[in-house]
């Protein structure tokens, strides 16, 4: 492997060498012809030297039927096969693998597209070439991508991302497959490791490998102003002749996986198909991993990385109620008593945040401020939580403490509000509080309507400030009452 290498390294160099435009125009003439002769050529001896019997179906189409090849699933680094059996297409590489000694060199040679990791608008910079290289009349090398974007272990195909399906244009879709019994190719976030994969394959007496190459596919009207739609097709083509299934999991569950691993929570917890649900509650990676973070906060005590009702009511710091176990079942989708990370962050996106508005937080400060002079002391926020709750002899000094973050003993707006921010659960548990009053008006106002015999007030049960905890004549509805149950 090493000679073949080092073999290869001169005509890296040739294909390389006085060339003023890298990246900016496409290699052409001799130099181009003679070094992707050479290197395809050793391509393919280094493959067969390590034991890799490759068969090959369908042939690979020209760069004027299809610019883009793309390639699934993808489970390997040896997945570069497929790149030697399409004839060297360029790919998206890391601006970081140059500089590694000969292999730099020869990924310099197949004109790579490059990525950077430290450059905050470098996917848009990607995107953009890419489209540019598929579009242009130039002779550029057809682009060969990978779409799922990380690594799988082949049971099914995750989300396709986009980028190969942006430019519009046709795309021939190529499978791959491992045949072997015993399996010492994948790697992925669990399993081998780089170092113990390639030992592993290299001690085989030989690993079978099938290049397939399918029938080109052109985009519809309707799919070239939609990419996903485009996508959608050609993963659906490429799963049925695979015959997996497909999932709506992506390379960004991977990364909520590998954090719940890291949080001490079982790993499939971090699954929650991101891309839809980020799509349909305009969520970005940032807010959901710090909410795996408060998940990880509550579920810590949880073996299996779920939210029971007791966790739940100990996170709060509250004890178990009528009121908290309406909150809870909101939160509980499938109705099976626990939440998991994927109803709890649907939870804090569909109930708990449009509760939490700036009105609804000066509505609450107002009403725990019962003697309206700017600050909540503790008497005053115990005697409205126990009404909230119907526990009179309920203890609130934790929570207090907690909010209280000057140690004054009383809660500024300022630190009421940054509270709230922190933990909208506490904005949603008290609307629904107040939902659940006002359901309670209603139906004892039509009971008086028709029984003035029987009237009786409302809060006569508690003791708290009826007339700020029970606003009977309020037009102004804060409640979120219609809240409900769905992505």
């Amino acid at each position: 492997m090493l000679l073949i290498l080092i073999v290869a390294w001169p005509f890296a160099v040739l294909a390389t060498s006085c060339n003023s435009h890298k990246g900016v125009v496409p290699a052409v003439g001799w130099k181009r012809f003679v070094s992707n002769i050479g290197l395809r050529f050793l391509g393919r001896a280094l493959f067969l030297v390590m034991g890799f019997r490759v068969k090959v179906k369908g042939r690979p189409a020209s760069r004027k039927e299809a610019p883009i090849f793309t390639v699934a699933p993808h489970s390997t680094f040896f997945d570069g096969i497929a790149c030697v059996v399409a004839g060297l297409p360029s790919f998206v590489s890391r601006t970081e693998n140059l500089r590694v000694p000969i292999l730099g060199r020869i990924l310099q040679a197949l004109q790579p597209i490059l990525v950077s990791r430290v450059d905050p608008d470098s996917r848009n910079k990607t995107i953009n070439e890419i489209n540019r290289r598929a579009t242009s009349e130039d002779s550029w090398p057809q682009i060969l991508i990978f779409p799922e974007g990380t690594c799988t272990n082949r049971s099914c195909l995750i989300t396709f991302k986009q980028g190969a399906f942006i430019p519009a244009v046709p795309v021939q879709p190529v499978l791959i497959r491992y045949t072997n019994k015993r399996d010492t190719v994948t790697w992925t976030w669990q399993g081998n490791t780089f170092l113990e994969a390639l030992v592993l394959t290299l001690c085989q007496a030989y690993t079978n490998v099938e290049v397939e190459f399918l029938p080109v596919c052109s985009p519809t009207g309707e799919e070239k102003n939609s990419p996903t739609l485009f996508a959608n097709k050609v993963r659906s083509k490429m799963a049925c002749v695979l015959d997996v299934p497909v999932t709506d999991h992506t390379y960004e569950d991977c990364r909520l996986m590998i954090s719940a691993g890291q949080l001490t929570l079982p790993m499939e917890a971090g699954l929650v198909e991101f891309t839809k649900i980020s799509k349909k509650l305009s969520l970005n990676w940032g807010s959901i991993r710090d909410q795996l973070d408060q998940f990880a906060e509550i579920a810590r005590a949880s073996k299996g990385g779920r939210i029971q009702i007791d966790e739940f009511a100990g996170y709060l710091k509250l004890p178990v109620s009528d009121v908290l176990q309406e909150l809870f079942a909101l939160f509980d989708r499938n109705g099976d008593g626990t939440i998991d990370f994927r109803e709890y962050v649907i939870g804090l996106s569909v109930l708990c945040n449009p509760a939490n508005t700036e009105e609804t937080i000066q509505m609450a400060f107002k009403l725990f401020d019962l003697d309206d002079d700017g600050v909540i002391s503790e008497d005053e926020f115990a005697s409205v939580v126990r009404a909230s709750l119907g526990l009179p002899d309920l203890d609130v000094s934790k929570l207090f403490k907690e909010i209280d973050a000057d140690k004054t003993n009383k809660l500024s707006y300022e630190e009421f509000r940054d509270f709230a921010l922190k933990h909208p659960e506490y904005a949603k548990l008290f609307t629904t509080y107040l939902e659940l009053q006002r359901c309670q008006v209603q139906i004892q106002s039509e009971v008086d309507d028709h029984h003035p015999s029987l009237k009786s007030p409302v809060s006569k049960k508690t003791s708290g400030p009826s007339n700020k905890i029970y606003p009977q004549n309020s037009e102004d509805d804060n409640s979120a009452a219609s809240d409900k149950k769905d992505d």
